[in-house]
């Protein structure tokens, strides 16, 4: 699902040589740095970095990772993946179940997490597993995607549900933190079958996503901007954070506040009227409930 070499080719490409101090000309026909330059300035054999991006190196040391990291550019985040992508084949051969679920299976929500979601009464609220699915969510959040959360997969929901995409006001941003979180999650849950299903399915349906994934990035998702265009409140631009969830390794808490006195907390208070006159549903929570 995800190689080290194919993250190395990609980040490769994108190093403006001035910047290493390597003086270019007109002749020059390769995008960002060569093999044999990132082998130079790494401290390390040109054979040997050729056999990285061909995926045939043994495990590179933390040294080689961290030299190569920093010849690259690569951010924090970056690095972590690159460190994890790194390890894989030795944790495989160590673990051959890894990246497939626990025993009990994920996506199920504690009782107490969902009393927690009840208890978000004026901001859009939900708990969102790796994969982007929507495991449960606040009566606020139904109404802001004007659908039950319950079986909601937002990846889906931004690339292949055209009906849909007005209703996010950043589109582009949108799908752009979608696929870097999907690149991070495969990552980290490489032998997964289902999340492999929901990327191979978003790469059959949108021409864009298969773009974007073809470039490698990643992103970690933590907190920013938030627009939404809504049919019947119109632009809430919101702030969203997400929190870690101890013991849930793979889960978030989502939440999507609004600066107070600003036109979005008008629009979620009106939204919430709105959803109160025509009889709006309690939370829309995922059946896999554990007991």
């Amino acid at each position: 699902m995800d190689d080290l070499a194919g993250f190395l080719r990609t980040r490769r490409s994108r190093v403006d040589p001035a910047s290493v101090g390597i003086s270019t000309d007109s002749r020059r026909r390769v995008e960002g740095l060569r093999r044999e330059e990132v082998a130079h300035l790494s401290g390390v054999s040109v054979d040997y970095y050729v056999r990285l991006e061909q995926g045939r190196a043994t495990q590179p040391s933390e040294q080689i990772l961290d030299a190569l990291a920093r010849v690259l550019g690569l951010d924090e985040t970056e690095r972590e993946h690159l460190y994890r992508l790194a390890r894989q084949r030795r944790r495989r051969a160590k673990a051959p179940g890894m990246g497939v679920p626990p025993a009990g299976g994920w996506g199920r929500v504690r009782p107490e997490l969902l009393r927690v979601l009840d208890l978000v009464a004026d901001a859009p609220a939900l708990i969102m597993d790796h994969r982007l699915d929507v495991l449960a969510g606040n009566r606020l959040a139904g109404l802001l995607h004007s659908r039950p959360m319950a079986g909601l997969n937002t990846a889906r929901h931004i690339f292949l549900e055209e009906a849909e995409r007005g209703l996010y006001a950043d589109w582009e941003k949108c799908t752009l933190d979608v696929v870097g979180h999907l690149r991070l999650a495969a990552g980290k849950y490489p032998e997964e079958p289902r999340l492999a299903s929901l990327i191979g399915e978003l790469a059959m349906g949108s021409e864009r996503f298969r773009r974007l994934w073809a470039r490698a990035d990643v992103r970690a998702r933590t907190h920013g901007r938030k627009a939404y265009l809504h049919p019947l409140v119109g632009l809430l631009e919101l702030h969203q954070e997400n929190f870690a969830l101890p013991d849930e390794p793979s889960m978030e808490l989502v939440v999507l506040s609004a600066a107070p006195g600003s036109p979005a907390e008008d629009g979620l208070r009106l939204l919430a009227g709105l959803g109160a006159e025509s009889g709006g549903a309690r939370p829309a929570v995922n059946a896999r409930v554990r007991e």
